[in-house]
């Protein structure tokens, strides 16, 4: 799901109106694991590059055969045919057949030329369209492939060996996509650095020769075109969100600091107002420190005997020694029925029935 990032508004406000769903795929290592083993359990299911297609190819053709299904099923409804018995709903072929009618994108996790052009096959055969290949750090070997599907890449800047898929990766892989016509973005995979894409960005300037425009593409109006909401927002233009960030230097140098956010025309962040805020945010949390301190401080003697509640007992329950004055004496208590003959025979006699 695509989101604004509102915050403070309730949950149902955060999506982002009219922008489609997407699915998120994995390809390689991701998925089969095969260099991760548990002692005592089997290895998963799939364990290879051709199990990971195998997979793909064959939850397509059941969510063709699915949508088959309902289609036939209501044509013949239509038909007014009477007593028919619907399909039974498969939800987790649905977001596939959306898949197949263009309704949710495909997003989909790579790093190697070989299983990206797995996927652009399994694709073609199915009809459907990947929207962008994400990390794609091999991309660069398979450019004129991407363009010619029209599929968008999500990459890193300059991350590379950090495992062995990874061992072909290059900083130079945006630029060089970009040159042979893939709109590219630039992503993150990571809490911190989402905090600075702008200067990620930046360096395929030095990496690749991109220009200053080229670069700030990568982190505002191809990243809203690979999701499809590029008539919205990615740009400065009249009718589109006001969804602004703005800076006291060029956004892709390394000195800029962000000054105001907007989401919708709304100012989120003012930083000459947060400035002034900080001496009282942070008398706030003194204390709040100070507060939580003196409580745990309290010595246990100050609180009222009757407060506490044991453990597992509720507090309308009578406490122990007020059970025992009620309990009767040992003597006072009935003594069992002295069991005679006749009714032992009666009880085996009903048992044996």
């Amino acid at each position: 799901m695509v989101i604004k990032l509102r915050w403070g508004q309730p949950a149902a406000k955060l999506p982002f109106e009219g922008a489609l769903p997407g699915i998120k795929f994995a390809l390689g290592e991701n998925p089969k694991r095969s260099n991760l083993s548990i002692p005592g359990q089997p290895k998963r299911y799939p364990a290879t590059r051709m199990g990971v297609e195998e997979t793909i190819r064959g939850a397509f053709s059941e969510a063709r055969d699915y949508k088959k299904a309902w289609e036939n099923y209501s044509k013949r409804l239509a038909a007014g045919e009477k007593n028919l018995i619907p399909p039974r709903r498969d939800l987790r072929l649905e977001p596939l057949v959306e898949v197949l009618e263009g309704k949710r994108y495909v997003h989909s996790h790579c790093y190697r030329e070989d299983e990206i052009l797995m996927l652009l096959r399994v694709a073609k055969e199915f009809g459907f369209k990947v929207r962008t290949f994400q990390h794609v750090l091999e991309g660069y070997k398979v450019a004129d492939e991407l363009a010619a599907a029209g599929v968008g890449a999500s990459t890193f800047s300059d991350w590379w060996a950090y495992k062995v898929e990874a061992y072909d990766a290059i900083p130079y892989n945006a630029a060089l996509m970009t040159r042979r016509g893939v709109v590219v973005s630039i992503n993150s995979d990571d809490a911190e650095e989402a905090t600075h894409l702008n200067q990620e960005a930046a360096k395929s300037m030095k990496f690749g020769g991109l220009s200053h425009d080229e670069a700030l593409k990568m982190v505002t109006l191809n990243p809203a075109m690979q999701l499809g909401i590029d008539k919205r927002v990615g740009t400065i233009d009249a009718g589109k969100d006001a969804d602004l960030a703005i800076y006291n230097r060029d956004p892709l140098s390394a000195y800029a600091v962000v000054q105001k956010t907007l989401i919708d025309g709304r100012v989120y962040f003012d930083r000459q107002r947060d400035i002034a805020d900080r001496s009282g945010r942070e008398k706030e949390k003194k204390a709040l420190i100070d507060k939580l301190k003196k409580s745990a401080e309290k010595k246990p003697e100050e609180k009222k005997p009757d407060a506490a509640v044991s453990i597992g007992q509720k507090p309308a329950e009578k406490k122990p020694e007020e059970k025992k004055q009620e309990e009767k004496k040992p003597e006072e208590k009935p003594k069992p029925p002295q069991s005679s003959r006749t009714d032992s025979a009666a009880v085996l006699s009903r048992g044996a029935l």
